[in-house]
């Protein structure tokens, strides 16, 4: 009797183990500054300012700055229709306030930028620096990929645009 129980015991157990599936750690955060090419994005969307002009765009994650949630990021951005042609460099620093595991990862960011347009070299006042916000959020779509909405306020609020894109971030 002692071995039939034993025996069920045994099975039980091995049955059970069995069905647990292991479950990897998440990423360990960093405390340091990690700096290169982490991953890029493609946007586009709409100036509200230029009668409603088309803006299309491009940002690279080029790292991170005390921890994993502080990116740094540069864009550039052409503005095209409705009126003369509009360029814009920046370089922001993104705040995330989720990790990249989360389904949405909402972030708000701080940052600079250079901006032109054509005819730019017979105005004095041109190119401008201009202070940059942004505020969004990556939507997960596979492991690597995001959708990406941002609302994108510039020029001391002055400028208003909203992008819709894809953006990538390798793995850590």
């Amino acid at each position: 009797m002692r071995i039939a129980v034993l025996a069920l015991v045994a099975l039980l157990a091995a049955r059970q183990a069995a069905a647990q599936q292991f479950q990897p750690p998440k990423n360990a955060r960093h405390g340091g500054t990690r700096i290169g090419l982490f991953g890029f994005g493609v946007r586009g969307g709409v100036d509200f300012r230029r009668s409603g002009q088309l803006v299309l765009g491009s940002t690279l994650d080029l790292g991170d700055l005390f921890s994993n949630r502080v990116r740094l990021r540069p864009s550039a951005e052409i503005g095209v229709f409705n009126g003369p042609n509009t360029y814009v460099g920046n370089f922001e620093v993104l705040w995330r306030f989720t990790d990249d595991e989360e389904v949405a990862t909402p972030y708000i960011g701080l940052g600079l930028g250079l901006a032109g347009r054509d005819g730019c070299g017979s105005d004095p006042g041109c190119p401008g620096l201009w202070i940059n916000t942004a505020f969004g959020f990556e939507l997960h779509y596979r492991s690597t990929f995001n959708w990406l909405v941002e609302y994108h306020g510039m020029d001391r609020m002055r400028r208003h645009r909203l992008f819709i894109g894809l953006t990538t971030r390798r793995g850590n």
